[in-house]
């Protein structure tokens, strides 16, 4: 029986295979994540994997669907599997801000479906980083954000050499588009048509940028220039000084490529990439000040402004670094069982070091000391444990595997043992 395409099997270290997806790394991952989020005084929230599919074609139109796991369920609703956490947020923040004081500092680590064309970093499945902050219009909270990004790249081992985000607005092309847009006579769908062709720039050919932009009576060498001119504007520059006061300038560049295809999005809006160009985005987020208020109906409005960060790319780009750690699953100690008839005096030595927190385990049946030996060493522990009888009475023997260091003591020292050996 094979897995569905796009999916992924976590399995234990050591991995079957170079291909296989390592469960510790994942689990290295979020507490990276975790750690780093709370660090910035974030809190974890998590949601539905199943949300009603208006939710999804409300904030990203009809044409969403054909990327979704949507179908009807048994109550005769049209439901998705969510492909991405921002909707799900701003129904739950809409539900219930009124019991959270301002601004929100929330973060989630969701497992996303999109049934799309898999592609180097690209899955139908993933999971995801969200971090965003909710009910604070000022520039400082996108500064922020990009910090967090930045700090939880670092937290991997990643710096300045590795990757940059490249920060961009949405109003810097509106302002762009202003003063062309009645002689041109552009409309909504023309503007987003814009968007879509400058955010495709680095992957169009420079012929299919320019007829693009020629359908709507722009050039690529006026958008070109715009661009390389890369002056900031008041908000992008205050951002620029936040983080520069951090020491963190090094690590960000305008670059007004970066429109983010996401219509929603309302203000600055910034990516993160390998320097290499090796890799697809490793993050992407900015500020959708409209999104809560389009999810409640109108009746709350809230400005809000967040990233995601998936697995998938950032996994890619540690291996390809060097920078995923040794990880296995790892003993504190193994109790060997050499006596059987001491085998219920040993069971209580291995309640009594997992009772103080230690990862311990024992042959559950009768096993040559061999094997026991052996598997101990399969399985990554760092003593043996074994219990012996003395002249008064039972005593510990306990074994550093690696240093051959031993001690032994009386059973009830076991947990001082253990923990000196």
């Amino acid at each position: 029986m094979e897995r569905l395409p796009g999916f992924r099997d976590f399995y234990p270290e050591p991995l079957p295979d170079r291909d296989a997806w390592s469960a510790q790394v994942r689990q290295y991952v979020f507490e990276r994540w975790r750690a780093i989020a709370r660090r910035y005084g974030f809190v974890e929230y998590d949601g539905p994997p199943l949300e009603p599919l208006e939710l999804f074609t409300l904030k990203s139109g009809e044409e969403i669907v054909k990327q979704l796991f949507d179908f009807v369920d048994k109550g005769g609703r049209k439901v998705a599997l969510r492909p991405e956490m921002t909707p799900t947020l701003a129904r739950m923040v809409a539900a219930h801000q009124r019991n959270y004081k301002k601004p929100l500092k929330w973060f989630a680590i969701p497992q996303l479906f999109r049934y799309e064309k898999q592609q180097k970093g690209r899955l139908r499945e993933h999971f995801q980083f969200n971090a965003d902050i909710i009910g604070e219009a000022g520039a400082a909270a996108d500064a922020e954000l990009i910090a967090l990004l930045i700090d939880t790249l670092r937290a991997f081992g990643l710096t300045e050499q590795d990757f940059v985000v490249r920060l961009s607005s949405r109003k810097v092309w509106e302002e762009f588009l202003e003063p062309k847009r009645a002689k041109l006579g552009l409309g909504p769908d023309q503007v987003e048509a814009f968007y879509q062709a400058v955010d495709k720039l680095g992957r169009d050919t420079a012929a299919e940028s320019q007829s693009k932009l020629a359908a709507l009576g722009l050039s690529l060498d006026e958008v070109n220039e715009f661009i390389h001119a890369a002056r900031p504007t008041a908000e992008l520059q205050s951002i620029l000084e936040n983080l520069a006061a951090r020491g963190l300038a090094a690590y960000v560049q305008i670059d007004y490529r970066i429109v983010r295809g996401l219509a929603y999005y309302t203000g600055p809006v910034y990516e993160a990439f390998d320097r290499k160009g090796e890799f697809r985005a490793i993050a992407g987020g900015g500020r959708y000040d409209n999104l809560i208020r389009l999810v409640s109906g109108g009746k709350i409005d809230l400005p809000a402004l967040g990233f995601g960060m998936g697995d998938v790319v950032l996994v890619e780009l540690l291996k390809a670094r060097g920078l995923v750690p040794k990880l296995d699953a790892g003993l504190d100690a193994f109790c060997i069982i050499e006596d059987e008839t001491l085998r219920s005096d040993t069971l209580r030595l291995v309640q009594r070091l997992r009772n103080a927190g230690l990862a311990v385990d024992y042959p559950l049946g009768e096993t040559k000391p061999d094997k026991q030996i052996k598997r101990a060493h399969e399985l990554g522990a760092k003593r043996t444990v074994k219990l012996e009888r003395a002249a008064n009475g039972l005593l510990v023997r306990i074994r550093n595997l690696a240093s051959r260091e031993e001690k032994t003591g009386a059973p009830e020292q076991v947990e001082t043992l253990v923990q000196s050996t």
